[in-house]
């Protein structure tokens, strides 16, 4: 049986679990669609209750899929999705929310990204998700793929400092976030969402990933969410295609890397050692 979800505090005072689930690529193919829900159910099962998605994944068929899964649940869930650049505007970022919440079909979203920064100046963004929060159809704003000049630009904004969170790639062959963001997010109080913890399943064949998953009795992807995790102050997305992948990400809260382990990886994907460009998917 799994064991308590570990969580972490959004500066609102909500909680989320350590461990989610992402939907990216997700509810593009019909023939697969009753094992993502089946997924993504069972994982509310084993407690990973945040569910991230876009308009943006699938054109929007991936927040029907989830709003699908949540059906009769939705108390319980955390439910993330974020607007593109483009639609980012005053009225833009109102219209996106309202499609959103149609395909979720519910009435409010936990937690509303910006997905990137684009041509719209931020301000007007923050104006539109300020107003949405006060009409009760989000409880909390955030970013995505924010590089540290762009969360100082953000922050700097009357209505900054209510900043949730920065979803982020990160990985551990994706590092960057590691040497500026984090001390920043670090700084604003604020967690890190971490998007393709496992690379989208290119790392898994790393023989130093294999050799400790073996050691530990574990699975590659296991130590590679585990790696991601270790830091305690980020909130990872792997997603999921199947029951027994979501129950296979849920294990890796049960893996703890041993410092042999850690200088191990850094070996392998060495850390940055400068500040170097976000990367993104």
């Amino acid at each position: 049986m799994a064991g308590p979800m570990p969580t972490l505090t959004l500066p609102s005072g909500d909680t989320i679990p350590v461990l989610g689930q992402g939907t990216w690529h997700l509810a593009e193919s019909r023939a697969r669609r009753k094992s993502e829900l089946a997924a993504l159910r069972r994982g509310l099962d084993l407690g990973m209750n945040l569910i991230d998605t876009a308009e943006m994944y699938a054109d929007g068929k991936a927040e029907t899929l989830v709003g699908e899964a949540v059906a009769g649940r939705r108390p319980e869930v955390f439910l993330v999705t974020k607007v593109l650049p483009h639609h980012a505007t005053l009225r833009g970022t109102v219209a996106a929310c309202q499609g959103s919440l149609r395909r979720l079909k519910t009435g409010w979203i936990d937690l509303y990204l910006l997905h990137w920064r684009g041509a719209v100046p931020l301000a007007e963004t923050l104006e539109a998700f300020t107003g949405l929060r006060a009409a009760g159809l989000i409880r909390n704003w955030g970013v995505s793929n924010f590089d540290v000049g762009d969360l100082a630009d953000l922050t700097s904004l009357r209505g900054g400092a209510d900043l949730a969170t920065d979803q982020v790639l990160y990985n551990p062959s994706r590092r960057a976030a590691e040497f500026d963001v984090f001390p920043m997010c670090r700084e604003l109080r604020i967690p890190v969402m971490a998007y393709s913890p496992i690379e989208q399943g290119r790392i898994i064949g790393s023989p130093v990933l294999r050799d400790i998953a073996t050691r530990h009795g574990a699975s590659p992807v296991q130590v590679a969410l585990a790696w991601v995790l270790r830091r305690g102050d980020v909130c990872a997305i792997p997603r999921s295609g199947s029951p027994e992948h979501t129950g296979e990400n849920r294990a890796a809260l049960d893996v703890t890397l041993d410092h042999d382990d850690l200088v191990a990886l850094d070996a392998e994907f060495p850390p940055p050692l400068h500040a170097q460009p976000l990367e993104m998917l």
